[in-house]
């Protein structure tokens, strides 16, 4: 048994490994318990009492032995991995990609631009909201079908202190809190996320973004307004840009209108976008409700203003000719790789 001891010793110490399957085999045929050792130590327990000693104290240094050629052919091997490589050192790098804006910020980004050089301040406020300031203060009656459940993501109904707790259905919420703390004059704009209960399409979603503009003072009047809005169509889209106002309604502006501008996807001929009319809606716009005005404080005989809120995501749509609203929120890599910084039109 020793000669036969002294025979794996020497085996195991001449061994070499050149690849993790060359180690592989020297484990399954030393240390394993089914390998040469294995063996060895089963036969340890066949042969005389008087033998035992000097056969298990030979056969502890071969296991030892085998061990820790084990662990150094493994070093070997990971050293060696780690120093061999397969680049080819003499290409060309490849340059780091860098990063890109979502649309709808830099779009976002583009319209506080121009609206900053007007003299507008921006603002910010809670998307979860109480009815007063989402509804109430805005001249919206009790029965406004804008409450009713299948229009509005209500969090918490008949909440005592401040009526229902709900997602914000628009920005104008900020505009209530902001005349609420800061007398006339007012000129500012407020960018952020909306909700409203809608079916999801190419042209509506259930979250979108709304930039709405509040200018109150003395002797504000719609030509203001009017002067103002087609100074941002025509910053955001050229100056050959085309602008209509439609009488409309809104609980908090009296009087009121719809801002079309000339379709830019199909140049006024008719598409799908703007339903064969050559025109598309942007904004909606009037002059602020007295009512509005003494929910917030601020006297009608004496100050007057003007209120816009338009949607990014339209506005987007119409500045990169992008067909499927739903585009903005899929995170599609190739739709967002498309749009860079420079080149904000």
């Amino acid at each position: 048994m020793e000669n036969k001891i002294k025979s794996l010793l020497n085996e195991v110490t001449a061994f070499t490994a050149k690849t993790k399957q060359d180690l592989e085999t020297f484990r399954l045929k030393y240390i394993s318990r089914k390998g040469a050792l294995g063996d060895l130590f089963e036969e340890l327990k066949q042969i005389p009492a008087e033998q035992k000693k000097q056969a298990g104290k030979i056969l502890n240094e071969l296991k030892q032995a085998a061990e820790g050629k084990f662990a150094e052919l493994t070093q070997l091997l990971e050293s060696s991995a780690q120093t061999t490589t397969d680049i080819d050192l003499t290409l060309p790098s490849v340059p780091n990609k860098v990063g890109n804006l979502h649309p709808l910020t830099l779009t976002k980004y583009r319209i506080i631009e121009i609206f900053e050089r007007l003299g507008f301040n921006v603002a910010d406020g809670p998307e979860i909201e109480d009815d007063w300031h989402n509804f109430s203060a805005l001249n919206f009656p009790p029965d406004h079908p804008a409450r009713e459940m299948q229009d509005t993501f209500f969090i918490e109904k008949t909440n005592k202190e401040g009526g229902d707790v709900l997602l914000r259905t628009h920005t104008s919420n900020v505009q209530i809190r902001l005349l609420e703390k800061q007398k006339p004059p007012v000129r500012a704009i407020m960018p952020g996320r909306v909700y409203r209960n809608e079916a999801i399409s190419a042209r509506a979603h259930c979250f979108f973004h709304q930039v709405e503009g509040l200018y109150v003072d003395r002797n504000v009047s719609f030509a203001d307004l009017k002067q103002t809005l087609f100074h941002f169509a025509k910053e955001m889209y050229g100056k050959d840009i085309k602008l209509r106002l439609r009488p409309s309604f809104f609980p908090f502006t009296e009087p009121s209108a719809e801002i079309d501008v000339t379709c830019l996807i199909c140049k006024g001929e008719g598409c799908v976008v703007c339903k064969r009319s050559g025109w598309v809606e942007i904004a909606g716009a009037g002059m602020v409700h007295p009512n509005v005005l003494r929910n917030c404080g601020i006297d009608p005989e004496e100050f007057t203003g003007f209120a816009f809120g338009m949607g990014i995501e339209r506005v987007t749509q119409l500045r990169y000719q992008v067909n499927d609203l739903r585009l903005y929120s899929e995170n599609d890599i190739r739709f967002l790789r498309q749009f860079h910084t420079e080149g904000t039109t």
